[in-house]
């Protein structure tokens, strides 16, 4: 049995899910809390293999619960949550703090004839997630996250410079939130080279537009979706997301957006991004393949070494699920495995002295 605590204060809401996930024979509520604080200590007692977790709660934010649960009995938390705009960044929020995955509300239209069916997937799929204490939900004496960064890891050796660097492409899935907050924001202010990214975003559009301004409220970086024809070379300096349910490529110096079919089930798919830019940018591309689970990604990251690309796969240690990045290892895809900032580091190291600032 799948053991599930329930975290929702509307009592119709946890009726939907206690029934929804009743259909499950596999599937088992041993208890719902309608706050926060009532969620961690339950944690701590029921010891559940899964969270459902809203957003909005009453005493005790969903986050600041999120962030008490993976610091101290470390679960897998599903997000439950509605679109609106507000509780869409406390998402974004949880997701970077160890939550794994986020699941919209009904919205109340046809799109919830199967909304009991996707919740029972998404508990399952959690469930079989290993989970850490999150280095981001780690607390100080006043139960808050400690504003100021972890020290820095030991030096890894320096990478020779290269003639230029023009871009850097990255792929992430589950965890990605947080690995890629981690990573742009260890690049400095004036990095140039466009940082092209497809992060996998198993929600509805709202969830997904609304990541773009998360990613530049934590990044303080220049993040916007990709529009079609874009010049790459117009894009210095930005950092470019795949638009939902599309796949992002480069082609003859532009940004092309498409909707070809999935690849590994997924649209945007990072083996679509990493490939396009193997083919276009070779030994002046740098890859980086973060957290997530399947193996989309570890194909195109080859490519792009057999291309003469800087390739990066994060580490075993650092990642929220460790798939990805080593169906990448596997592969030999990588030729450097590094947490998040490490792979920053590095990939400032490629470029030229002189255009550094």
């Amino acid at each position: 049995m799948i053991r599930v605590l329930l975290v929702e204060d509307s009592a119709t809401m946890r009726h939907h899910l206690r029934e929804s996930l009743a259909a499950d024979p596999e599937l088992q509520v041993v208890g719902e809390a309608t706050d926060g604080g009532q969620a961690v200590e339950m944690v701590a007692r029921l010891r559940p293999d899964v969270v459902t977790m809203d957003m909005m709660l009453p005493t005790m934010t969903g986050l600041v619960a999120t962030e008490h649960i993976m610091a101290e009995h470390p679960t897998p938390i599903l997000v439950v949550s509605s679109a609106d705009r507000k509780e869409l960044f406390s998402t974004y929020n949880a997701l970077a703090a160890g939550a794994v995955d986020v699941l919209e509300k009904p919205r109340g239209d046809a799109s919830d004839s199967d909304w009991g069916r996707r919740l029972c997937a998404a508990v399952r799929l959690v469930s079989r997630i290993r989970v850490i204490t999150h280095p981001r939900a780690r607390l100080d004496g006043r139960g808050r996250t400690p504003a100021e960064p972890a020290p820095p890891p030991a030096a890894a050796p320096a990478l020779p410079p290269t003639d230029g660097l023009r871009v850097v492409a990255l792929g992430a899935s589950t965890g990605g939130p947080g690995a890629l907050t981690e990573l742009l924001r260890a690049l400095p202010a004036g990095f140039l080279p466009p940082v092209l990214c497809v992060q996998h975003i198993a929600a509805s559009e709202p969830f997904a537009v609304a990541f773009s301004d998360w990613l530049a409220g934590q990044t303080g970086r220049d993040v916007s979706y990709a529009r079609d024809r874009t010049p790459v070379a117009a894009l210095t300096g930005r950092v470019v997301l795949a638009p939902p349910d599309r796949h992002l490529i480069v082609r003859d110096g532009l940004v092309r957006i498409s909707d070809g079919p999935p690849r590994h089930s997924c649209r945007p798919s990072v083996d679509v991004l990493f490939d396009s830019v193997a083919a276009e940018y070779g030994p002046t591309a740098a890859g980086c393949l973060l957290t997530g689970m399947g193996r989309d990604g570890a194909e195109g990251l080859l490519t792009m070494r057999s291309r003469g690309a800087v390739t990066f796969a994060q580490d075993e240690a650092s990642c929220v699920v460790y798939g990805m990045p080593r169906e990448a290892a596997l592969l030999g895809a990588a030729a450097y495995v590094l947490p998040p900032a490490r792979i920053a580091a590095r990939i400032v190291e490629l470029q030229p002295a002189g255009s550094r600032r």
